[in-house]
């Protein structure tokens, strides 16, 4: 059972490169900041680093509650993991072939409620279950919300002025401010506990908003210095959209950072508390989680990002509505604020979710005709699906394991 947990671990950790990849690099990709090869060199480097560097050493396992381990016989409770593992494995490899954006959170919490149900409908948390679907409804409303508006501030400072790279060399300054206050956040604050570095809310802001006025000043000068020539109308908007490349390669990398060092749990929490029942050590609702796991599991995801990780790229980047630099550079710093935002609240949310919201968003800045919905309606109907397909996948699954180990 050890060796099949190990093996579906990684397995696991490979969808998550696979799919969630397109939650960092989508946009860079579709928008052109980056060529498919290197937003897959870059998204692998910051995802394995978030994994391994700061990923959850001491984790909550059972997805956020939604079931108690004290109430399940050890050897019952280790099957139902590994059972949770190679569904919601199964069930984001289908989604990934479709090309489809899922959460792979979504999906562990669908397949423990899967093998959960298979024993006593009533051992889930139901009330933490209705508090986590409700969050995957707001996050991404929140996302569309706060991309359509940094979008729309872009468009009416700078898009819509004659000579848009001057209005861009006085407003600039302020969005990298705000790009590195969210980064220097997403990383300082309750990030670094486990390199022993543990900053309070109060200092996080002084450093984070140190690293963004340094950040401006130094931005300000070089705009300042920035000299440029154009032909036309087009090779002006050009020009301008170029400007935004560097924001918006920053932001995806924060993203992905934060993705690596969050999600990586999904595929190394439930490993890890198959090897604790393993070792004989009794499990609570939070397990340490050994080094070698998050190295197992940083190194899956790169592994399914050079890969398979095109796939989604595709639908994010091209698929929903046309990214330019400027369109991804406010879909991907919403995404980093309301991941930022809700993680720190302590609300479980989606990356996906929040990615598409944003990227939405934008897209109905730019006008309703410019998004095409029946992406956007399957990207839904997938969404739905998730729990589902993947409580299934999970009971039948267990039951079959159940037969064969007992």
């Amino acid at each position: 059972m050890l060796i099949i947990a190990i093996i579906t671990s990684l397995y696991m950790a490979w969808n998550i490169g696979a799919n969630d990849v397109a939650n960092s690099m989508g946009t860079s990709v579709g928008s052109g900041a980056l060529t498919l090869k290197k937003a897959v060199i870059i998204a692998g480097v910051f995802e394995f680093l978030g994994a391994f560097l700061v990923g959850k050493h001491v984790t909550n396992t059972i997805s956020n509650g939604i079931v108690n381990p004290a109430l399940f016989e050890l050897n019952i409770f280790a099957i139902g993991m590994l059972s949770s593992l190679i569904a919601a494995s199964l069930w984001v490899t289908i989604a990934t072939y479709l090309g489809l954006p899922v959460s792979t959170t979504q999906s562990i919490v669908g397949a423990i409620m899967g093998f959960s149900a298979v024993l006593n409908i009533h051992l889930i948390c139901w009330g933490k279950v209705i508090d986590i679907v409700t969050s995957w409804i707001i996050s991404p409303l929140s996302g569309a919300l706060v991309a359509y508006i940094i979008f729309l501030i872009i468009k009416k400072t700078i898009l819509s002025k004659n000579n848009p790279i001057e209005a861009a060399k006085k407003t600039l300054p302020i969005f990298i401010f705000f790009t590195f206050f969210v980064m220097s956040m997403s990383i300082i604050y309750k990030g670094l506990t486990n390199l022993a570095l543990d900053f309070g809310l109060v200092y996080s802001l002084l450093i984070s908003g140190l690293a963004g006025l340094a950040a401006m000043i130094i931005g300000y000068i070089l705009l300042r210095r920035y000299n440029y020539e154009y032909e036309n109308n087009e090779d002006k908007y050009n020009k301008l959209e170029k400007l935004f490349i560097h924001l918006q390669v920053m932001t995806a990398c924060t993203v992905a950072f934060a993705h690596g060092a969050n999600d990586v749990a999904n595929a190394a929490g439930p490993l890890a508390t198959i090897v604790d029942i393993f070792n004989g050590v009794s499990v609570s609702s939070k397990v340490t989680i050994p080094l070698w796991v998050l190295v197992l599991g940083g190194a899956g995801i790169v592994l399914g990002i050079s890969t398979w990780g095109y796939r989604v790229i595709s639908t994010i980047g091209k698929k929903i509505t046309e990214i330019t630099p400027t369109r991804g550079f406010s879909a991907e710093l919403s995404t980093a604020f309301i991941v930022l935002l809700f993680s720190k609240l302590g609300i479980p949310l989606s990356t996906s979710h929040v990615l598409v919201g944003s990227v939405l968003g934008v897209g109905i800045a730019r006008g309703l005709a410019t998004v095409n919905y029946k992406v956007i309606k399957n990207i839904i109907y997938s969404w739905i699906l998730t729990i589902p397909i993947a409580m299934i996948f999970s009971a039948v699954i267990f039951l079959f394991l159940k037969f064969l180990f007992i």
